[in-house]
């Protein structure tokens, strides 16, 4: 009877301690990752630090939305003992969709090996492009339960280029070496980070939150701001619209300046068969960019709008300029008349208060942060730059197809600058 009980004791104990192995390692999966973004003042692009190599280094990045691949220079300064370059034809080159070949005159190292993969990467600031070696290392970046960082995690074989110096030399921060892409295709950060840890429930979904000290999160919510605000609450979504290239797009139907509609052509608003017109989001571009006919269109009655408030001259590259000693402020920046970007339904608005709409472009002037696109038709008609989504949360759902916008967050008193990054022990 004792070893009958004594078994059924060992059987028992044994059991529990599976059901709690288990439970902890279900609980210990990453469930989101997160990277601090940073406002570079001259250039008004955002940069984060991943870290990479072997021994793991920070490395500096901007941040660039429509993004195809993460490229880094590789020429001086790479180290790293896990350094390894695809060869041609590899399953490696497939998935980065490379059919070439590349070829390296100078000493072997990284970036400059015969027979590898060979992958164009860009500026895209100035649209600079260069052959790059296609090459895999690891990564390594910090998870969250959405409102504290975590542990850090690795991606042993993270797909990247290495690209040549050229591509720095114009239009981006001096302090960076490469850029993060995180556009729609086989092996951006995003593409990758969830296809690396689907197995383990990861959503295929990331959010910016940009400010001078933001963040931007890779994985479902939620996501918390000091203090302790859920700022996925007050999403609302409209469908998420990817170009061939793998950029992002929404449908806008219409403009309204204190819910007055804008004349706009509605052929401007809609994606072409040529691929022309729509509106474009872009963390590359710092303020909006509107085809003329709408630039005009906005500003005037933008203007007429806000007739009480004088006219100054315009400070470059805005066309309507205020003095700005004569606005009311409220908790979404000065009291001025509200744009609605109109969505798929007329019901489902992008609100634009004062905070994002006017911009401090000299001391005791403020502008309409938007810019005067001219004519040309070979692009998108709108492109919501980073200005526009500063404290603002936007979401971009791959699984549901769907993008998610909060409007302002400084009406639920928080910003993209109050995450808390102090760990938990």
């Amino acid at each position: 009877m004792a070893s009958s009980f004594l078994l059924f004791l060992l059987i028992f104990l044994s059991v529990s301690s599976f059901i709690l192995l288990s439970e902890s390692q279900k609980t210990s999966k990453p469930n989101s990752f997160v990277l601090q973004l940073q406002k570079d003042p001259k250039t008004k692009l955002y940069v984060t630090n991943i870290y990479k190599r072997t021994p793991s280094q920070k490395v500096p990045f901007v941040v660039d939305l429509n993004g195809r691949l993460l490229w880094v220079t590789c020429e001086k300064s790479y180290r790293s003992s896990t350094y390894h370059a695809p060869r041609c034809r590899s399953t490696q080159c497939s998935r980065a969709d490379s059919h070439y070949c590349h070829i390296c005159s100078t000493r072997d190292g990284p970036g400059c090996h015969n027979n590898t993969c060979g992958v164009m990467s860009m500026n895209p600031v100035t649209g600079l492009t260069a052959m790059s070696e296609l090459a895999q290392d690891v990564l390594s970046i910090q998870s969250t339960q959405g409102s504290n960082p975590g542990p850090m995690v690795r991606v042993p074989q993270f797909l990247f280029t290495c690209a040549p110096s050229l591509l720095l030399q114009r239009g981006l921060p001096s302090t960076v070496q490469g850029v993060a892409g995180l556009g729609h295709s086989p092996i951006s950060l995003p593409t990758q980070l969830a296809s690396h840890f689907g197995s383990a429930g990861f959503a295929p979904t990331f959010a910016l939150c940009l400010a001078p000290k933001g963040i931007m999160f890779f994985g479902d919510s939620p996501y918390y701001m000091l203090p302790n605000v859920d700022i996925t609450r007050p999403l609302s979504y409209t469908p998420l619209i990817i170009s061939p290239q793998g950029e992002y797009y929404m449908e806008v139907k219409s403009i309204k300046i204190n819910d007055k509609d804008v004349p706009i052509d509605t052929a401007l608003l809609s994606i072409n068969k040529q691929g022309v017109g729509g509106t474009k989001l872009s963390t590359i571009n710092p303020y909006t960019i509107l085809h003329h006919s709408i630039f005009k269109a906005v500003t005037q009655i933008f203007s007429k709008e806000l007739s009480a408030i004088p006219q100054v001259k315009p400070v470059a590259p805005f066309g309507a300029c205020f003095n700005s000693k004569r606005f009311k402020n409220s908790r979404v920046g000065p009291g001025v008349p509200n744009i609605d970007l109109v969505l798929h339904d007329k019901h489902v608005m992008w609100r634009i208060y004062g905070a994002n709409s006017l911009v401090e472009a000299a001391p005791g002037v403020s502008c309409l942060a938007f810019v005067d696109g001219g004519m040309k038709n070979n692009g998108a008609s709108i492109i919501i730059g980073a200005y526009q989504m500063e404290n603002n949360l936007v979401q971009f759902d791959m699984a549901r197809s769907r993008l998610g916008f909060s409007s302002s967050l400084l009406f639920y008193k928080t910003s993209c600058n109050n995450f808390n990054f102090t760990a938990i022990p």
